[in-house]
């Protein structure tokens, strides 16, 4: 539970060390906020889901400014900096934290919306599998993980299903 004077700050960590920063934190007695969501991977051909942090580098720490020996945080572990207007650390507008809190899965992942990056008709440029480098029509969104894209293939157009991330505007 947060006191009245409590506010969200944000901490920049060092390279991949979001974790060790919220743990070191933690065994100092700040509250934090690591927000993060459920990644496709692809590695070697094969596709996994990871959990990976919403904003890279990046966590919200509480402070209450007047109570609380914050400079202690410059010199933990994981952490490079706290992001300050001069001297002093610059407060998260309170909605910030709350927004992506209520975006939470039942197990803890911010959930993202998935949109269409293109409109109908839009031409794209396949990136990569046996069609890589063609040019198609997108042609819509059949299901979350893939997108049809038209293909002008032996004089007449055919319609193929492509992982999402396999495709960029043309």
């Amino acid at each position: 539970m947060m006191s009245a004077r409590m506010r969200w700050y944000v901490v920049q960590t060092q390279a991949k060390a979001e974790n060790k920063a919220v743990a070191h934190l933690a065994r100092q007695g700040f509250a934090t906020y690591l927000p993060r969501y459920l990644k496709r991977r692809r590695h070697a051909r094969r596709v996994d889901v990871v959990a990976a942090p919403l904003f890279p580098r990046y966590l919200f720490v509480a402070i209450d400014l007047t109570e609380q020996r914050w400079r202690s945080i410059y010199s933990t572990v994981g952490v490079s900096r706290l992001i300050s207007t001069g001297d002093i650390p610059a407060p998260v507008p309170e909605q910030v934290v709350d927004l992506l809190k209520g975006r939470e899965d039942e197990a803890g992942f911010v959930r993202l919306d998935v949109r269409p990056r293109f409109g109908l008709g839009d031409k794209v440029r396949i990136l990569e599998g046996a069609f890589y480098d063609c040019l198609g029509i997108y042609d819509g969104t059949p299901d979350r993980e893939r997108v049809a894209i038209l293909l002008d293939l032996l004089g007449r157009k055919v319609r193929v299903l492509l992982d999402a991330e396999a495709i960029a505007a043309a």
